[in-house]
């Protein structure tokens, strides 16, 4: 017998069941092109960006700012942080302004504006401040490592501590700061470890690292894309408007770390795209290119006891040659001033 109620209900149900179909379909397809992007190339991509410490999560956008007089000198710092030429170097058109010798911007080392896990992140640098430097050797100001960058990243010279321009920079590094702790350490700072190869640097390798992955932004020829805003999109990484030969990236060891938890481009500290051995050769191969000679660079490290093994420069402390300090292998250097100085040293 016929239910006229069962009869009313079945085209509805019907309905409900072919929606319930297209939802699952809907579901596995979406489910299936995650999976695609995810392992793109053979590499899992992750659905999200993990930080190695809430610090990074904070609020560093500049134009959310009220304009007060203190706020107004942050953002003045942030535009000379990111258009350090237009401010400081040879787009400035006045010459008693003039103190940084090339186009580069602060930005382009300290990535995302100062604040990238292990892209040189600035946040709470300046509560590390005073601090000893075995370069100096001796304890030093904020200013002075911030003149320090002038002299050698920027191929400039030192700019007076009271210039406007300096105190807007310590102004949006002590912005940054806000939320680090009182020491100012926060995990992420610096650059990423790599493990060193055992072995000099294989130049032809690392010219073939990047032609593959380098050139897109940099240039075949390592000269960078100009920002039409002034400066570089993407930095020269030799050259007459690159950094000179006493900044701390011609170490090749350093260099690598870079590298590795940042290039190429948009490449972040938990997913690297490049091998050790890669960002090793590839370092090495950008800094056996000429660029700009630092005046007086064996006044550096007054203790040579405290020079990083990878110094391309001479004197030292060890009987090694300069090239074995600029290409390696550096385990033997490092072995040697463990034995003789009770040193140990990572780079």
């Amino acid at each position: 017998m016929n239910d006229p109620l069962s009869d009313r209900l079945r085209p509805e149900m019907q309905a409900l069941c072919r929606n319930l179909c297209w939802c699952i379909c809907g579901l596995l397809v979406l489910g299936s092109l995650v999976v695609f992007l995810g392992f793109y190339a053979g590499k899992p991509v992750p659905l999200s960006n993990p930080v190695p410490d809430p610090v990074y999560l904070m609020n560093y956008d500049t134009s959310t700012l009220p304009p007060t007089e203190s706020n107004l000198e942050i953002r003045l710092g942030y535009e000379v942080f990111m258009n350090t030429s237009v401010f400081l170097g040879p787009e400035q058109p006045d010459p008693d302004r003039l103190f940084s010798g090339n186009r580069l911007a602060c930005a382009n080392c300290h990535l995302n504006a100062g604040t990238k896990p292990f892209g040189a992140p600035l946040i709470g640098v300046v509560k590390r401040f005073p601090q000893y430097r075995g370069r100096e050797d001796k304890i030093g100001t904020i200013e002075e490592r911030v003149n320090g960058c002038m002299e050698r990243s920027m191929n400039g010279r030192k700019m007076p501590e009271e210039m406007p321009e300096m105190r807007a920079l310590i102004a949006y590094l002590s912005w940054l700061g806000r939320y680090a702790p009182k020491d100012g350490k926060v995990l992420g700072q610096g650059f990423l470890p790599l493990e060193i190869p055992e072995r000099a640097v294989d130049l032809v390798h690392g010219e073939a690292v990047f032609q593959t992955h380098c050139t897109v932004c940099h240039g075949s020829d390592g000269q960078g894309q100009a920002s039409p805003a002034g400066g570089y999109a993407y930095p020269p990484l030799w050259g007459d408007d690159s950094f000179n030969n006493g900044a701390g990236m011609t170490r090749v060891i350093t260099a690598a770390q870079f590298i590795k938890g940042n290039m190429p481009f948009g490449v972040t500290w938990d997913r690297p795209l490049l091998t050790d051995e890669e960002a090793y050769d590839v370092a090495g191969y950008i800094n056996s290119r000429l660029r700009p000679d630092k005046p007086n660079r064996e006044l550096d490290f007054p203790d040579l006891s405290k020079k990083p093994v990878s110094t391309p420069y001479g004197p030292f402390a060890d009987p090694f040659p300069p090239i074995q300090h600029q290409m390696g292998p550096f385990q033997p250097i490092m072995d040697y001033y463990k034995k003789e100085f009770n040193i140990i040293k990572s780079k």
